[in-house]
This record gives structure tokens, sequence and C-alpha cells, in this order.
């Protein structure tokens, strides 16, 4: 059971004590032509809030509201599709693309998750639900490359960020949404469904369906590989799961009793980085790096989170620390009551790049005393295996739905 916040707690955000550090990436040209500028000073930025914090909250993005609305809509519509319509489009065993419904993910290994979730890893129109939603794949691809966009530039920022070269990055990330099994990066639509009391019992029920929300403006070289060697070979995605897509689908109507549910559990993110959108506040909360509390980030309208992955930590050798997050059901009624929409770029390098703690510079206070100790450590990783970024993340894919398995 989570434990019941004071009155006080409950009004404390992290943003309400100016404890989320704001980057505005306003002028800061195309992804083509950055302004140099601006590509270091938001470089600067990020290390500092990553390093420090683990998160920030980006403003002038570029990326609109209004496609972000849209997208929401279309994730209701799809909600809203008779049973035997989403079970199309239902995610299997095969890869992470697909409809997710409310109980099956477990994060924490313990409670079962409430919330409808369409991860987007191609953007083939052939695997998303154009025909019985029109419109739906010209605008998911165009809100996919704007996020990618946005992650490419970070990823920029951040190489510049560690006096690397700009592109290092970026050659690490060439396949994102590419659709050929290249890359996990995933676009995750998300809905957290209204929790209200149902009877005089007091089970919660969740209700599926349109919610009324508003929205408001912000203003504010690659190590050469086995041409032939397939990383799925490694590892089998979440073993035995094809035997049980019947399983799958009669979690869709499921009921989850009161004390027993939460929006999204305790976790990591596994890759490099996410951004994420999200529609109102309902219940996000976070571990600073450097604290053990659950902290309510709270919602600046407009501004796009952008925090911490595994392997990003791998990388930085623990500079970067990927920031532990949950979604839970609100205490305050007002919150609890209305449903909760977001979006997430889970921005991930391609499968078949190594993942060494050795590819960046060490710190320049560091780099003097550590000398010996570093030539060491890198003698000593070099006998060792290094993972490739698709092992290291269907290692943990396994892990999440394991869970709900064994559960």
């Amino acid at each position: 059971m989570l434990k019941t916040k004071t009155n006080d707690e409950k009004a404390d955000t992290l943003l309400t004590k100016s404890l989320v550090p704001i980057i505005d990436l306003a002028h800061c040209g195309t992804e083509e032509c950055p302004v140099r500028s601006v590509v270091n000073r938001v470089g600067q930025q990020l290390h500092k809030a990553l390093s420090e914090k683990g998160l920030a909250l980006l403003v002038n993005h570029g990326i609109a509201d209004e496609k972000l609305k849209t997208a929401w809509d279309h994730l209701d519509d799809f909600v809203d599709l008779p049973t035997d319509v989403k079970e199309h489009y239902i995610r299997t065993g095969e890869d992470n693309h697909g409809y997710v419904s409310p109980g099956l993910e477990c994060f924490d290994g313990k409670i079962p998750e409430l919330r409808h979730a369409f991860n987007i890893c191609t953007l083939n129109a052939k695997d998303l639900p154009e025909e019985p939603l029109p419109g739906f794949a010209d605008h998911i691809s165009t809100l996919a490359e704007d996020f990618k966009s946005l992650a490419r530039f970070i990823l920029q920022a951040l190489a510049i960020s560690f006096d690397i070269p700009h592109t290092f990055f970026l050659e690490r990330h060439l396949h994102m949404l590419s659709g050929d099994h290249d890359n996990e990066t995933t676009l995750r639509l998300l809905y957290y469904p209204p929790v209200i009391e149902e009877d005089e019992n007091g089970k919660n029920e969740y209700i599926k369906g349109h919610c009324k929300y508003s929205y408001q403006r912000c203003v504010t070289n690659l190590p050469d590989f086995r041409p032939e060697y397939n990383p799925r070979d490694d590892f089998n995605e979440l073993d035995g799961d094809n035997n049980r897509i019947d399983e799958l689908k009669q979690t869709t109507e499921r009921r989850l009793p009161n004390g027993d549910m939460i929006r999204c559990g305790a976790h990591t993110d596994y890759g490099t980085f996410t951004l994420l959108a999200q529609d109102s506040e309902g219940g996000l909360e976070v571990k600073l790096t450097g604290t053990e509390k659950w902290q309510r980030l709270g919602h600046l309208p407009g501004a796009i989170l952008v925090n911490c992955g595994e392997i990003l930590t791998i990388w930085t050798q623990n500079r970067y620390l990927a920031l532990p997050h949950r979604v839970v059901i609100p205490e305050q009624e007002h919150l609890r009551t209305r449903g909760r929409h977001s979006i997430a770029f889970f921005c991930h390098p391609d499968n078949l790049t190594l993942i060494s703690p050795y590819d960046l510079p060490l710190p320049a206070d560091v780099q003097d005393t550590t000398c010996k100790k570093t030539r060491k450590k890198s003698f000593k990783a070099a006998k060792e295996k290094v993972y490739n970024a698709y092992q290291l993340i269907q290692k943990r894919f396994r892990e999440t739905y394991q869970n709900h398995y064994t559960s």
C-alpha cells in the first residue's frame, strides 16, 4: 500500500518548489542547421540538469499542442473501439509494437497497472489502426517525426557537452522508428482512465472512453560487429509469450480491486533518454538524483519532460543516473476522477550499438587523479563482454512482462 500524504505534501510539487530545471529551446535553429551558440548553451544546461537532478523540462520545443491533442483524441477513439477490433492490434511477443491493455504490465513486479497504451515502433500504415480510424497513421507519423527531430537535437547537445564530436550519439541512433527492426525506439500513446467508486463494497473500477480535458500553451566510429549476427538470437523476447496471446486478449476488461492498482509502477526507463508530454498532472512522481523520497513532479502546460535512461547511465559511467518514477492514483478526488493522457518518446540506440562505459571521456577534474585506475578498468573491461543495446533492452523487457506472468 502507498503511504498517505499530508495535506501540505499533496499541495507541494517539485515545480512549486522550483526544483525542476527548465530549459528554453527557442531560437535553436533547424536540425540541419542548428544555432551553435544555442546548442552549446542547451548542452551545458542539459549536462547540469541530468547530472544533478536526472531530469529537466523543455519549453519552446517546437511540438505544437494541437498535434498532441489530436494524438490523444485518436487514442481515445481507439480505446472506444470494440474489443475484437482492438485485439487485431494487440502487442505480441514478436516485438514491442501494438496495443497494451490495462493490467498487463507490471513494472514493479507487484501491482497490476491501470492504463491503455499503444506502442508505436514502426510508422508503416499497415501496422497502425488506419482502417478503423482514418487519419491515425498520417497524424502519428508527423508527430513522431517531430519527436525524432527533438531527440536528435538533444543528442547533439549532449555530445557537445561532453566535448566530443556532435555526431557521436547521432551515429548511434540512425534507425529510430525506421520499421526495420534495427532500433527499439518507441513512441507510446498513454491513457490513464478516471478512477471512480462504484459500489458499497468500495471497489474501484476504471472507465474507458473519453474524458474532458483542457490544453494550455507554455509561454515560456561504430565498432565493427559480425554482419551476419542477429542480436535476437541471444535473447528470445518474452519467453513463452507467443503462447499467451489468448491471455493478453482476456485482460481488456479486467477489474482491479481497491488498493491493488497503480497507474504505472516504480521503474527506470531502459534507453538513452525519454521525452514525455502530458495533458495534466495525474499522479507522476519521481525520485530526484541523490534522494530516496517520492515527490510529485507537478505540471507545466506545454512543457516536455526529458529524463535519463539506463543506457545513458552506462555510457556516462553513472554521471547521469536513470530517473526512478511512477504514476500513482492521485489522492485528490478532482485529479483521480479525471483521465490523464501522455505521450512518451523512448529514445534508444540502434540495436547493434555496443554500450561501453569507456566511450565517453572522463570529466576534466577527475582525469588526472583517476588516470591509472581508468587504464586498469579499461583493460579489464576489454576482457569482459560488452552488451549491445538490443541485448540490454530485451533483458529489461523480459523482466517487466515476466513479473506479470509469474505474479
